[in-house]
């Protein structure tokens, strides 16, 4: 068999491998590849710039007796059991705009609004929303009960804060993935749970929420990941105060390795190998249970 003919016999199984090649071999050296240098660095004690000092599982018993660790440890969590609701959320206003009404593409264009913002804009605005003395929320609740309160100065509030500033632009994000995957929802499908009387949460819960599985798969992967990588928000809103209690795992990571008063390389690896284990954690167990429903059904 001559080349060209070998070429032609294998081009169906050898084409989809040559446009997949570039992207694999960039995601092997900017992901894979630093996810274990990060791992093999976290044994070290090193400034970033001097000679590397081994210490082996040094930095992660230092980590449990840090109290600045637990703290953001315990922030990671809260955001990512709050940020779920990024999911039904958008899944909620995703039908809503499913709607054809007259004016839903300027309702679609409103909800799609927070998206295209810089996650630094809408600190910002949240920070104005939250301000003493001028803000809309401070105003809002010294008007209802006398006194405000100046949400991201009270440490009691300010993690909640911060969230809700995140889950706005998430929560846009989750509805434009539903709404792609409202548009491949079988209408055949529809109508036949219609004339079976089927409507309402019945209908929802049963025949359109099945059929949205790969957009649920997608946006729960994308919201628990956007709630570990929460850096910018806390980098914007509070710089980690008050006090240390709004940080997370991510800002503590920045804070231990590249602040002013860090360049401890391997202790920040370290924090960033915790984060990442939280977050395969929490992906596989998801992906376990969809491959677990697949193979049941």
């Amino acid at each position: 068999m001559s080349a060209s003919s070998s070429w032609k016999a294998n081009q169906r199984r050898l084409a989809p491998w040559l446009f997949l090649t570039p992207g694999i071999v960039m995601f092997l050296i900017y992901v894979i590849v630093p996810i274990f240098q990060s791992m093999w660095i976290s044994f070290y004690d090193w400034d970033g710039l001097g000679a590397k000092t081994w210490i082996g599982l040094g930095n992660y018993i230092e980590l449990i007796d840090d109290d600045a660790f637990y703290t953001s440890f315990k922030n990671n969590i809260i955001w990512l059991v709050l940020y779920m609701f990024a999911v039904p959320a958008g899944l909620m206003i995703a039908i809503f705009l499913n709607q054809t009404i007259r004016g839903m593409r300027f309702y679609k264009s409103l909800f799609f609004f927070p998206f295209v913002i810089s996650q630094v804009v809408v600190g910002l605005m949240f920070s104005w929303f939250y301000a003493p003395n001028f803000g809309l929320l401070y105003k809002l609740i010294e008007m209802l009960t006398g006194q405000g309160v100046a949400i991201l100065a009270d440490d009691r509030f300010v993690t909640y804060g911060i969230i809700a500033a995140g889950l706005w632009p998430q929560i846009a994000y989750v509805m434009i993935l539903y709404l792609t995957g409202l548009n491949n929802v079988a209408p055949d499908q529809i109508e036949a749970a219609r004339l079976d009387g089927a409507k309402g949460w019945k209908m929802l819960w049963y025949v359109i929420i099945p059929q949205l599985r790969p957009a649920t798969f997608i946006a729960v992967v994308v919201t628990v990941i956007g709630a570990l990588r929460s850096f910018d928000l806390v980098s914007v809103m509070t710089d980690g105060g008050p006090y240390g209690s709004s940080r997370v795992l991510s800002f503590y990571m920045y804070e231990k390795a590249l602040s002013e008063y860090g360049f401890r390389m391997g202790y920040g690896a370290a924090i960033a190998v915790v984060l990442f284990a939280i977050m395969m954690v929490f992906i596989s167990g998801f992906i376990w249970k969809m491959w677990r429903d697949e193979t049941e059904r």
